[in-house]
């Protein structure tokens, strides 16, 4: 299982914007996937306090492991009892 990776957008100052790999995963990202802070760092996901945004992409993100952890967990618990 591989953490997912924030994708930031920056704006230059051409005016372009570009997508980059993020420091961390916004506050309002993990609220809106469900993730408390104290849960987020037991998964060992990076979070950036700093960031206000809510990308889309990165919360669809952090659900899809919240899938993949709640299943990985319901199947090791049929295995040990």
């Amino acid at each position: 299982m591989s953490l997912p990776i924030p994708v930031v957008r920056r704006k230059l100052k051409d005016g372009r914007i570009i997508e980059r790999e993020g420091r961390g995963f916004s506050l309002n990202e993990l609220r809106e996937a469900g993730i408390t802070i104290d849960r987020a760092r037991r998964l060992g996901l990076y979070i950036d306090k700093r960031r206000r945004s809510c990308r889309m992409e990165n919360v669809e993100a952090l659900r899809t492991l919240l899938r993949v952890v709640s299943e990985t967990v319901k199947v090791s618990s049929e295995k040990s009892s």
